[in-house]
Parts: C-alpha cells; sequence; structure tokens
C-alpha cells in the first residue's frame, strides 16, 4: 500500500534541541572570541613581544591546529561539547528519548479518550437518523393511506397534497440512507484507529519498560570515561547508539499520535457538517477521510472487496421496492459512496 506520510529521517545533532543551543553558544563564542582580541589586540602583541609570550600562542595556536586536523581528538572535542549541551538542555526541555516517548504515551492515553467520544457521539448521531427515518416512514404510509382514500373519495386536492408530502419525505429517507452509510464507513474507520491505538499504547508502555532497563544496564557497565575513550578510538558510544535506537521509535510513535490527531479532526469536521433537519452534509470530509485511509500506517485497511462495509439498513424494515431497486449498484471500492 502507499504511503505518503513522511519517512523516518535520522535528525542530526544540529536539528535538536541541544544542537540549536550548542549552535548559538558556539556563534556566541566566535563573536564574543573575534571581538575580545579586536578589543585586546595591543595587549595581545604586546604580549607576544617577549619569547615567552610567543611561545604560549605558538602551542596554543598548535593545540587547536591538532584538534581541528586529527579527527580523533576532533570528535573527543566534539563529544565533549555536545554531551555539556545536552546536559545544560535537559534542564529546560525533555531530550531525553526514554522521557519523549512517556509524553508521547499520556498523549496517545489522551487522544483515546477522545476518540471513544466521537465514537459516542456518532452513534448517538446514528440513532438519531434511524430514529427519524422510521418516523418518515411512518409517515409516509400515514400520507399514502390518506392520499388512497381521497383518490377513493374522488378529493383531488387531498389526494395531491397527501401524494407529495409523502414523495418529499422519501426524498430525505432516501438522503438519510445515503448518509447512514457514510456514517458507517466513518464509525469503522474510527473503531479501527481506536483498537490499532489500544495495541500501539500498550506496546509502547512496554517498549518503554524493556528501554529503562536496558539503559540501565548499560549506565552501570559503560562510565562517561568509557564512552569518551570509544569516541577516541573512532567506536561508537552504546550509549549514543541506544539514544539513536529509541529516538528512532519515539519518532514512529510520533507520526502515529499526529494520525490520530489528524483523523479525530477529519471526523469533527465531518461530523459538524451535519445538519440531520434537511439531511444534508459536506461530501468533503469524507472523502478526505478515505484518502487517510489509503496513507496511514497506523490504520493499514486495504480497500474493501464485498458488500460488508454497506450499510445495512434491515432492521429498519425498509419497503421491498426500495431496496429492489439498489440492487446491481454495489461496487468494491468507495467510489459509488463518493459520486
Amino acid at each position: 500500500m502507499e504511503n505518503n506520510f513522511p519517512a523516518h529521517k535520522k535528525k542530526s545533532f544540529w536539528q535538536r534541541p541541544e544542537g540549536i543551543l550548542g549552535a548559538l553558544v558556539l556563534f556566541a563564542i566566535i563573536i564574543g572570541g573575534g571581538y575580545l582580541i579586536v578589543a585586546n589586540m595591543a595587549a595581545i602583541t604586546a604580549f607576544m613581544g617577549n619569547v615567552l609570550g610567543l611561545t604560549v600562542t605558538i602551542l596554543a595556536l598548535g593545540v587547536l591546529l591538532y584538534m581541528v586536523i586529527d579527527p580523533k581528538m576532533r570528535n573527543l572535542v566534539s563529544y565533549i561539547y555536545k554531551s555539556m549541551m545536552r546536559k545544560i538542555t535537559s534542564i529546560f526541555v525533555t531530550i531525553d528519548p526514554i522521557g519523549i516517548l512517556k509524553n508521547y504515551i499520556d498523549d496517545m492515553e489522551k487522544n483515546l479518550g477522545n476518540l471513544d467520544n466521537q465514537i459516542s457521539n456518532l452513534m448517538g448521531q446514528i440513532r438519531k437518523i434511524k430514529s427519524l427515518w422510521k418516523k418518515n416512514e411512518e409517515e409516509i404510509k400515514d400520507n399514502l393511506a390518506r392520499a388512497k382514500k381521497a383518490k377513493e373519495l374522488g378529493d383531488e386536492k387531498h389526494m395531491l397534497l397527501s401524494s407529495r408530502k409523502a414523495a418529499r419525505l422519501r426524498e430525505v429517507n432516501n438522503k438519510y440512507e445515503v448518509l447512514l452509510k457514510k456514517m458507517d464507513i466513518l464509525k469503522r474507520l474510527l473503531k479501527k484507529m481506536y483498537d490499532n491505538s489500544e495495541i500501539l499504547l500498550e506496546d509502547t508502555k512496554d517498549q518503554v519498560k524493556v528501554k529503562e532497563e536496558e539503559r540501565k544496564a548499560i549506565k552501570t557497565s559503560h562510565s562517561a570515561m568509557k564512552s569518551a575513550m570509544n569516541v577516541l578510538r573512532g567506536n561508537k558510544d552504546k550509549r549514543m547508539m541506544f539514544d539513536e535506537a529509541v529516538e528512532y521509535i519515539a519518532d514512529d510513535i510520533a507520526n502515529k499520535v499526529g494520525e490520530m490527531e489528524r483523523m479525530m479532526e477529519l471526523s469533527s469536521s465531518f461530523m459538524e457538517s451535519i445538519d440531520l433537519e434537511n439531511a444534508q452534509f459536506e461530501d468533503k470530509g469524507l472523502q478526505m477521510l478515505e484518502e487517510f485511509e489509503k496513507q496511514s500506517t497506523l490504520l493499514m485497511l486495504e480497500a474493501p472487496k464485498t458488500k460488508s462495509n454497506e450499510f445495512s439498513l434491515d432492521d429498519l424494515s425498509i419497503p421491498e421496492k426500495t431496496t429492489k431497486a439498489k440492487k446491481g449498484k454495489s461496487s468494491s471500492s468507495y467510489d459509488n459512496l463518493f459520486g
């Protein structure tokens, strides 16, 4: 299935909150250092005027040049700098990948509650429409009976009035039937989203527990000094690899949470467009939901192959002539529902 949702992309250090802080600090160091050199140029020149000062300056430049040229030293300095930026950033922002996952768990629990409310509201609307449909059917029968009686009595005026009223009610009920079919699709999508989100929530909670234990084991066996030595040797630090793995999971969960929120937004838009009195609704919202279903990695549903997704009105006792007129119009896709 084609998926148009953004693919997982590994974020570089500079794309993260600690990287933004690191860039600002680095910029401040360069600007501040340049300003201090220019402002104290006379003192620096005087200092370099003697042998000791010149020696110190050459040594300092040599160390700086070595840090730039040597890959191992450059990696070590980079590691120390990044670690400092992470430490400072963590005071103000949650950058711990497991902490971020826990935040997403809170978001999912909140979204599940909202999703449950949406399903309840939708079921209430469906019951209301069924009730209106039944009421209209009774009025249709009543008006047809009156029209028949008026015809027998030769009362053309009342015959026309009753028959026209029955025809108008039949038109409204036909619209209700179309609306119920579309609301049934929405109900199925919302329930599927709810079920899959529940699984995702429990699975994420389990992953967090496992990753917390894994991180404790890594912290116990790898000190900061060992991490620095690994970087110096050119080996990837285990803690860094662990954080990257958890960040990948967090990014995936973030996409899923985004899908949940988008689903609720689209379904709310459709529900708000429904006018029960006139059996009117805006089709655009449901069309967008159909497109969403094709793209969503959380739903992952295939297009229906049978009529099982069509709304059944058997329980509403629709007259046989109405159902017969609709035979032969079923489709294996949603296309006929959005025409």
